[in-house]
């Protein structure tokens, strides 16, 4: 089955939309399958800038889109997002976008959890305040209200007196208004209506799929360092963001997944905070932030940027079974006299090849760097590998050898066919 799994390497923001833009011509479906909208993929098609949060990638390009069980669901924002789309000329109907009915649905008390939990944290991890992580708390606790609730008006309501049981206490205690439950279940109950057409056995479908021969192409939202057990904890996302939450996330089982295409910059962001041990808090990172367009997509928050990380990119490869690697944002680093790549770190006087676990070690990693030489070329627009400088062509292979995974696909820009493809990463 050839499948494929689009997943961040770094920390988030690296371009995964625009590669499942390109990709899904060769897909016939495309599965979200974990986060909320606390994560953002910008596709520019024919000059026209779509922003999206929940909406899979894929049906700015006409494919069916199903928002997997893994999500955390906003089915306001989703809403929201359908008919912003529409107003670009995209209509999202149910019978293009099939919404797994035992997702969880993010509440407004989960965002107001999520604004004081932040206050209340002695380190601010930087959420985007939207509930999601909230709303995984619940789901880990077996109280979270799931779409297919919305169709059974007596389980929302005993429901929700489970989850007020829970939360009101808390808000009490903090010196916030407690929920009501009569205009939250009002609020649910017209929601209902709107979003149950959409709603099905999404893991059904994509069995059918696969069973009749059809690609899948996988969105991942967020990144592997952002991952709850793999990434920079407690400064990371509520969710699992490795490629093996595809599997967990939309019902299709590990078997099925096929390939795992890793998404990187040719330099590194990450926004909220957490340890980042090439950021570049000076000059350098002000003119990458520019060069870059560095701000987010739903948010406008600025990122904090730095040199490429070739030991953390190694790290997640590994953690995600990465078979090849897609480089984006390479037409940043043109003006560049030298670039920089990290290659291991120093941690309490010793060097070591792979990002360590411990918090105060990560925020103490210094990292080991060796020089290129920059191309000062411009390469934005530049689809043919041979068409490349030869210094860019040595920072991509440079970058190849130190993370021991092969570039398959390097973006040169925002439009969709400015990529150069040097093996369909579909296939093995």
């Amino acid at each position: 089955m050839a499948n494929l799994v689009v997943s961040g390497v770094q920390w988030g923001d690296e371009g995964k939309g625009k590669m499942v833009d390109w990709l899904c011509e060769q897909a016939d479906l495309v599965v979200r399958f974990n986060g909320g909208h606390n994560a953002g993929h910008t596709l520019v098609v024919d000059g026209k800038v779509y922003k999206l949060a929940l909406l899979p990638s894929g049906l700015v390009r006409g494919k069916p889109g199903v928002i997997g069980n893994g999500v955390a669901l906003d089915a306001a924002a989703l809403l929201a997002e359908i008919e912003r789309v529409r107003a670009q000329g995209l209509h999202v109907t149910p019978e293009t976008l099939l919404i797994a009915e035992t997702a969880i649905l993010v509440l407004p008390l989960h965002s107001a959890i999520d604004a004081r939990q932040e206050q209340n944290r002695s380190c601010k991890i930087g959420t985007t305040l939207r509930g999601i992580g909230p709303a995984y708390e619940d789901k880990a606790g077996r109280r979270a209200i799931r779409v297919c609730d919305l169709a059974e008006a007596e389980t929302l309501s005993t429901k929700l007196d489970d989850l007020l049981a829970h939360h009101n206490p808390w808000f009490k205690g903090q010196g916030l208004p407690v929920f009501e439950k009569a205009p939250l279940l009002d609020y649910l109950l017209d929601l209902a209506p709107r979003i149950l057409p959409f709603t099905g056995p999404a893991w059904l479908k994509l069995h059918q799929a696969g069973q009749a021969g059809q690609r899948i192409l996988f969105e991942g939202a967020q990144a592997a360092m952002l991952d709850v057990d793999w990434g920079t904890y407690p400064f990371v996302t509520a969710s699992n963001t490795t490629a093996a939450a595809a599997a967990s996330g939309s019902g299709l089982g590990p078997a099925a997944l096929g390939q795992v295409l890793g998404v990187c910059k040719a330099y590194t962001t990450r926004v909220g905070a957490g340890p980042f041990p090439t950021e570049l808090s000076d000059a350098m990172g002000d003119r990458l932030r520019e060069l870059g367009g560095e701000y987010g997509t739903n948010t406008g928050r600025p990122r904090r940027c730095g040199w490429f990380d070739a030991a953390l990119v190694r790290q997640s490869a590994k953690l995600s079974g990465v078979t090849a690697l897609a480089l984006t944002k390479l037409d940043v680093l043109d003006t560049l006299d030298e670039i920089r790549i990290c290659t291991a770190y120093r941690v309490a006087g010793q060097t070591q090849a792979h990002f360590p676990a411990g918090l105060a070690a990560q925020f103490q990693a210094e990292p080991q760097y060796e020089t290129l030489e920059g191309w000062r070329v411009s390469t934005r627009g530049i689809r043919d590998w041979a068409k490349l400088p030869p210094a860019a062509q040595r920072y991509i292979q440079r970058i190849e050898m130190l993370t021991d995974t092969p570039v398959d696909l390097i973006s040169t820009g925002p439009e969709r066919h400015d990529t150069i493809r040097l093996k369909d990463p579909f296939m093995a």
